[in-house]
């Protein structure tokens, strides 16, 4: 499959390959959420996620390392490093690392703005010596280059349907809502790496402070004022969410399919959450396999439908399996009737 994506995308070079090769590891080890939904992006499109991604799951591991032996002088010589390696790679078109050489080729071939990697490695570098928000304002700030970003490097992947300075809001606030879904889910491991996401307001709000939240975790004892506190960050991440959602039809439609399944399996996320009685301090809530499996399908079936409409015309109707299934259903099988042709 690997190969049939770096054909379809016209890389022939064996060393870029190799590199392209490397960031679709990264993405299926590390991001399988978003993995998932990147097979149901056309071929062709894929090995550039995946160099986006790559990049920036190295960078996120540098930052979050729980190394013992990674102290913050390693980080940010770590960090330095890469901004090196991205600067150069940008510069030249190319580099000797292999995620930075797939990142600078998917950069000039979909035209990405270069601001916006440099706006994220800021983001990462704050990430070393920022332990705290004081307020919502002060978190969005941080996510315009940590989330917002990579809605924004996406957008020229993905293609759009109007001028891309319209849709690109949507898909900014879209990236912010992944990553607020995160933050809520990994409040306890954050924690143990000295930082909390979530706004100091919001927490002192409810009674809650940085203290409270170590006891707690420290402790395994739920607190009530904390569970308030989650239940408003959750609430605040579903009022992202209702903002970014209208902006997937301002996609091209083959590109659709792979947003809406992402935008609804990190949703899940929150629902797990709220479903685990917001017990994130004590262990992690996790979508189930099912559930992932399940909206991937539906994913598949409008996929097919997408590409019946593109070639029959508006007015045909698709086959009952290539149209989108219901939320209920149960066995991906009844999903896929050319899986062949969408995966």
């Amino acid at each position: 499959m690997t190969d049939r994506e770096l054909d379809a995308a016209g890389i022939t070079d064996p060393a870029l390959r190799a590199a392209y090769r490397h960031c679709r590891a990264l993405n299926a080890r590390h991001g399988k959420t978003y993995f998932l939904a990147t097979r149901l992006l056309p071929v062709e499109r894929r090995p550039a996620v995946h160099a986006l991604y790559g990049f920036a799951r190295w960078a996120d591991d540098i930052v979050d390392s729980l190394d013992p032996g990674a102290g913050p002088d390693v980080r940010v010589r770590a960090l330095s490093r890469l901004q090196g390696e991205l600067e150069e790679g940008l510069r030249r078109g190319g580099s000797g690392e292999p995620v930075v050489r797939a990142l600078a080729d998917t950069a000039h071939r979909y035209a990405i703005d270069h601001a916006h990697f440099r706006d994220f490695m800021t983001a990462m570098r704050s990430d070393l010596v920022v332990t705290a928000y004081p307020t919502y304002a002060d978190l969005r700030a941080y996510m315009h280059g940590s989330a917002a970003v990579i809605g924004l490097e996406m957008l020229p992947v993905l293609g759009t349907v109007v001028p891309r300075e319209e849709a690109a809001p949507y898909a900014a606030a879209l990236g912010v809502a992944f990553q607020l879904s995160n933050f809520l889910r990994d409040v306890g491991e954050d924690l143990d790496r000295g930082r909390v996401y979530l706004p100091a307001d919001l927490l002192a709000g409810h009674g809650v402070d940085r203290e409270l939240l170590v006891r707690s975790r420290a402790t395994g004892h739920p607190d009530r004022r904390i569970t308030a506190a989650l239940k408003e960050f959750e609430a605040l991440t579903r009022g992202v969410y209702r903002t970014a959602v209208p902006g997937i039809d301002l996609l091209e439609p083959v590109a659709r399919p792979c947003i809406r399944t992402a935008a609804v399996l990190y949703g899940g996320i929150l629902d797990t959450v709220a479903r685990d009685g917001y017990a994130v301090l004590h262990r992690r809530s996790a979508v189930q396999r099912r559930h992932r499996a399940v909206v991937a399908v539906d994913g598949l079936a409008r996929v097919a439908a997408a590409r019946l409409r593109a070639r029959t015309g508006p007015g045909d109707r698709p086959p009952a399996c290539a149209r989108p299934l219901p939320a209920a259903a149960s066995s991906p099988a009844m999903a896929v009737c050319s899986a062949e042709e969408v995966a």
